[in-house]
C-alpha cells in the first residue's frame, strides 16, 4: 500500500500537472485578441449609431439646397447641434453629417472637418477627414465624380481631380490657402489595417458648382 500512494504523489494526474508556459500564453492571447475583437465590435457598433442619430439630426434641419451666396454669414459656419455641414457622395450612395476637428474622439463616430481648412464657399481648402473602417470604399471614386457638400446656407458641387497615397506627415496635401476652391478628403491606408495603418490616402476635388467667379478656379 505504502508504494502505490508513493507512485500516485511521484505521478499526479496530467490535469492537475503544470501546464506548459506555452499553452498559458496562447491561453492569454485568445483571451487578448477576443476581448480586442469585442472592443472593435462595439465602438464600431456605437460610431455607426452615433453617425446615423447626426444624420437624422441634419436631415431633419431646414437648410437650404440652392447653391451658396456669395456672401456668407460668418454666424452659420460653426457647429450648430454638433454638425457643422454634411458630405454626400451620388456614386457610393454615401451621405454623412460632419462634425468640426479631426480628433480620436470625433473621427471615432465619422468624418470630421480640419479646424485649420476653410468652409465651404470660401477661398482655399475644404479638408475632411475620417477612420478607414467608415470609409473602406472610397477607392471607388476617380477622377470626375461627384462629391456634394450641404451647408446650412448653400450646396457646393466638387469633382474628383485625383488621388494618391501619402506619409501621415504630409502636409501639402492640406493647404488651407491655396488659390482656388478646393476639397481634400483623408483617412488612414491600407483602408483595410484599421488602426495599424501607417499611410493616408488622399483625395482631392475641385468647386465646380457654384462655378467660381474667378477664372482659373474651375
Amino acid at each position: 500500500m505504502s508504494i502505490g500512494r508513493t507512485r500516485s504523489a511521484a505521478h499526479p494526474p496530467r490535469s492537475i500537472r503544470q501546464r506548459h508556459p506555452l499553452q498559458v500564453l496562447w491561453a492569454i492571447s485568445l483571451v487578448v485578441g477576443l476581448f480586442l475583437l469585442g472592443s472593435f465590435a462595439y465602438g464600431t457598433w456605437k460610431g455607426v449609431s452615433e453617425q446615423q442619430h447626426l444624420n437624422q439630426v441634419w436631415n431633419g434641419e431646414v437648410h437650404p439646397r440652392a447653391s451658396g451666396p456669395k456672401v456668407i454669414d460668418p454666424s452659420l459656419e460653426k457647429p450648430i447641434n454638433g454638425i457643422d455641414f454634411a458630405i454626400r457622395i451620388p456614386k457610393l450612395g454615401y451621405m454623412a453629417a460632419v462634425k468640426e476637428g479631426v480628433d480620436s474622439g470625433v473621427l471615432y463616430t465619422g468624418p470630421g472637418h480640419y479646424p485649420t481648412s476653410m468652409w465651404p464657399g470660401n477661398p482655399g481648402t475644404v479638408g475632411v477627414a475620417a477612420h478607414n473602417v467608415y470609409w473602406i470604399n472610397f477607392p471607388q471614386l476617380v477622377k470626375g465624380d461627384e462629391v456634394d457638400i450641404e451647408t446650412r446656407y448653400g450646396l457646393y458641387r466638387y469633382r474628383v481631380t485625383g488621388s494618391k497615397i501619402v506619409s501621415p506627415n504630409d502636409r501639402t496635401v492640406l493647404v488651407p490657402s491655396a488659390d482656388g476652391y478646393y476639397l481634400t478628403l483623408t483617412t488612414c491606408w491600407p483602408l483595410w489595417a484599421g488602426a495599424f495603418a501607417t499611410k493616408r490616402y488622399v483625395i482631392f476635388a475641385v468647386q465646380v458648382w457654384p462655378a467660381p467667379e474667378r477664372p482659373g478656379y474651375s
